[in-house]
């Protein structure tokens, strides 16, 4: 055994060589050769048990000291400070905490002032701010799962605190938490639907709030992403030459939202399609609301060409 073991030391001083480096002589490095001297006297004093011993004395203090560092570092990192004694306020002050680590994006401590003010402060002025509070910091998070957990924050201010004057804000915040979690246009559209619907809640409630101008251009961002996703439907449609698909499709987009800011390409694939199918009359005023409505488009030239020519049939 204690052969064994002092071989072990000799060939990882004597022998280490670098796979790649050829025609080069390798010297062995100096922890190496230190390694090895203390194997070869420890064997020859018959003190290898009492060197083994102290060897395994030295990581567990090192494992002792990096485990003390670890559980320090984490403590410090979450879970907000004693509320210090004497404070006379010490709602507002974890209010003001946590506010402040919200403001420097630091989510976690926030949610964690925001939560103890919540829980222990049930009459304070400033639980409700603080509920907010709580479905930003998860908000702020950016996972789904934090955003799920935001949309239910929300959804409870809203049921406790109905008339608060920053319901609004809550209901936004509501539709937000949904409008972040909204796909490509070729995928799954569930949560751009539900944006949608909480957008128009919020437009139906509170028609005088100050956050009327972003939640009408989220609405808009988050219709067009639906529209979109119909209209990629639609043109796969037109170029498998499934016509009636897809002028099914592009007459449902535009019936639902006639202000679909990209309405030129629908307005020209249908009009493609409905003269593939022989409805040529049917598909004159599509080429025609192209070229009144968008002077820039670039559909525009093909449309032109496609009235005169339909025209000149006539």
């Amino acid at each position: 055994m204690n052969t064994q073991i002092a071989e072990s030391f000799e060939n990882a001083a004597g022998n280490h060589r670098d796979p790649g480096a050829r025609g080069r002589t390798e010297h062995p490095s100096p922890p190496a050769l230190r390694a090895a001297r203390i194997a070869r006297r420890s064997r020859a004093n018959g003190e290898e048990p009492a060197l083994r011993a102290s060897l395994r004395r030295r990581v567990s203090v090192v494992s002792l000291g990096a485990l003390v560092c670890l559980l320090f570092s984490v403590s410090c990192a979450s879970g907000p400070k004693r509320i210090p004694p004497g404070t006379a306020q010490p709602d507002k002050f974890l209010f003001e905490q946590g506010t402040a680590a919200l403001n420097d994006r630091k989510f976690l401590t926030a949610r964690d002032y925001f939560r103890e003010l919540v829980d222990s402060y049930p009459q304070s002025q400033y639980r409700a701010d603080a509920k907010l509070g709580i479905g930003d910091s998860y908000l702020g998070d950016g996972t789904t799962e934090a955003r799920i957990l935001a949309i239910s924050e929300f959804r409870e201010f809203l049921t406790f605190f109905p008339t608060h004057p920053r319901a609004d804000y809550a209901q936004f915040k509501l539709a937000m938490a949904h409008y972040y979690q909204m796909q490509n246009p070729q995928r799954d559209q569930t949560e751009t639907k539900e944006a949608i619907q909480e957008l128009q809640a919020f437009i139906e409630r509170y028609p005088n709030s100050g956050l009327m101008p972003e939640v009408r251009t989220r609405m808009r961002e988050a219709k067009d992403r639906l529209a979109e996703s119909d209209y990629q439907v639609a043109v796969f449609y037109y170029r498998n030459r499934w016509y009636p698909g897809a002028v099914e499709r592009l007459k449902s987009l535009l019936a639902r939202d006639p202000e679909y800011t990209y309405r030129d390409a629908a307005y020209y694939h249908l009009g493609e399609a409905l003269v593939k199918l022989d409805r040529a009359a049917e598909a004159l005023p599509y080429y025609e609301r192209l070229v009144n409505e968008f002077q820039n488009s670039e559909y525009l030239a093909e449309a032109q060409k496609r009235i005169a020519e339909l025209k000149s049939r006539s």
